[in-house]
Parts: C-alpha cells; structure tokens; sequence
C-alpha cells in the first residue's frame, strides 16, 4: 500500500502544532505583559539588558525571562525589544521576511548606541530567544565599528548553525553564549527543516545542534570563535536551574534566575575592573554558576 501521503501528513503534523502553539503564546500576552517597573532612571544607570522574543512576539515568556533576572539581583534596565508583526498569523512573516528584520535588528543597533552615548561604560546585555536570537545576531551585525555590547546570550536559537558569525563576535566584549538542546526538535529540527531558519536555509537550527565555524574562514576569524563563540549544551545542572531543554523551557524564569543572572551579574563585575581579559571564566558543559541554588 503506497503511505505516502499519509507519511506526509506526518511529516507536517510536528510544525503545524509548533505554529499553532506560537500563535496561543502571543495571545498569553494580556495585561500582565508590563515590564515598566524594571525600566527605571536608577536601573538604566546600572545598565542595560534587552531581551527579544521569538517569532511569537511579546508574550508571557519573554516576560518571565525579564522577571527572573529581575529576581535573580539584576539591576540593569530590562527591556522587551518587539521586533515582530503582531497581526495574527505575523508569525510565519517573522520567521521568513528576512530584510524587514534586517530593518528591526538596525533599530536595536540604533537603540544600543543611543543607551551607550546616554550611560558610557554601563553593561549591555542581548537575550534572544527562538527567532529573538537571530535578530540578535543581525543587530550585531549593524553595529557601527567599534561598537560593542557587554554579551549576548542566545536561547533555542532558530538561526542555522554555520552562519557566519565573525562580525557578531567582533561587536561583543566577552562574546556570544550559544544554549542549545537536542531535545528541541519539533521547533528547531522538524520546523526549521520545514519552514526554513531566520537567516532562510532550511536545516537544524544551531538553537538544536550548536554553532560551527563555516569552512570558509581564515584562521584569524576561527580564532575569533574559539575565544568568543560559546556552545553550551542543555545538561542536568541547567534543569536543575530550572531549564528542562524544551524550546520553551529556556524562558522559564527560575533558569532566567538561576543560571542567566549569575552570568550577567558576572559580566558586570567583568566590565567595571580595569584591564580585565575577556572570555572570561566560563560556565562549561560540567559546571553551574557558582551560586546555583540546586532548587
């Protein structure tokens, strides 16, 4: 009996409930998607962390993230850059329209040197989840030259895994943090298989499988990587931080707590000591932060 179709019905199946469930998530967002309280006079002058969405836009997750810094002792200003179309079914055009996020990631490149001109010295942070991480990589990518952020810490990323991430290094100071989990694979697998990553090639997302150096890069580049490029695989001290390695578990506040603050809290230490020597001491595969409560 030919299954064909029906193996392609399947095939379908695993991406159609990841869009549906995007969808829900941008509906989550109803009064309680505020994070006015933590985008204060007295906390811009501590620093900056800008957390992007997904392709869901601003949801109840992104909040969490912000909320769990927020509960984690961070005291920069924690803003949501909203990069997407909120327009139901905008999903799919965030996921795919390639140069109108181009657009968007300028204007949080703008928004960077804006904040640096006002605050010189103070701590920048990027956090991109999903589809919010390549929008992080391309707003790296805008910044003027000379120009850098403190970090960026990419969650799932649904951006492919040899894009070319030189430039994005250059632009950040102790460089890119890469969280990534194998167990994502209806969103970052099968879905960007399907429906193609934010930078339109359609494979496993490095938000799955991690980032590696494209073939085409000279040694002084892949020594860029070696000394900036963070790959950090979902382990069992990060769900035991309270990131189950799901493409949602990322954003749980608890892991934002537990695991994302202590890095940024770090950063910021890192930053105001004179002559410090970036990367510095990393969280590796083997080992937590070291005030991981192990709750």
């Amino acid at each position: 009996m030919n299954d064909g179709p029906m193996n392609a019905e399947r095939t379908l199946l695993c991406p159609r409930v990841c869009l549906g469930a995007l969808a829900m998530m941008g509906s989550l967002c109803l009064s309680g998607c505020t994070v006015a309280d933590l985008a204060t006079a007295d906390r811009y002058a501590n620093g900056l962390v800008v957390v992007l969405p997904g392709i869901e836009g601003r949801s109840i997750y992104n909040v969490n993230i912000a909320r769990g810094l927020a509960d984690g002792h961070v005291k920069s200003a924690i803003e949501i850059f909203d990069w997407g179309l909120g327009a139901p079914g905008g999903f799919l055009v965030n996921l795919t329209a390639l140069e109108r996020n181009r657009r968007q990631a300028e204007k949080l490149a703008r928004r960077i040197v804006r904040y640096q001109e006002a605050f010189p010295g103070r701590s920048v942070h990027l956090i991109g989840h999903s589809g919010g991480a390549g929008i992080v990589i391309l707003a790296l990518d805008a910044l003027p030259e000379g120009r850098r952020v403190t970090a960026a810490y990419l969650l799932a990323a649904a951006i492919s895994p040899d894009h070319d991430l030189t430039a994005a290094l250059e632009h950040s100071e102790l460089g890119i943090w890469n969280f990534y989990s194998p167990k994502d694979v209806g969103f970052l697998a099968v879905g960007t298989s399907v429906f193609g990553t934010m930078d339109r090639t359609h494979t496993r997302a490095a938000g799955a499988v991690g980032f590696r150096a494209p073939e085409h890069l000279d040694q002084a580049a892949r020594d860029l990587y070696a000394a900036k490029l963070h790959n950090a695989p979902h382990n069992r001290r990060m769900a035991r931080a309270g990131g189950d390695g799901s493409h949602l578990g990322w954003a749980r506040p608890r892991f934002a707590e537990n695991w994302l603050a202590p890095m940024i809290l770090a950063d910021v230490d890192a930053v105001r000591t004179p002559h410090y020597q970036a990367p510095r001491l990393a969280v590796s595969e083997a080992d937590p932060p070291a005030n991981l409560s192990g709750r």
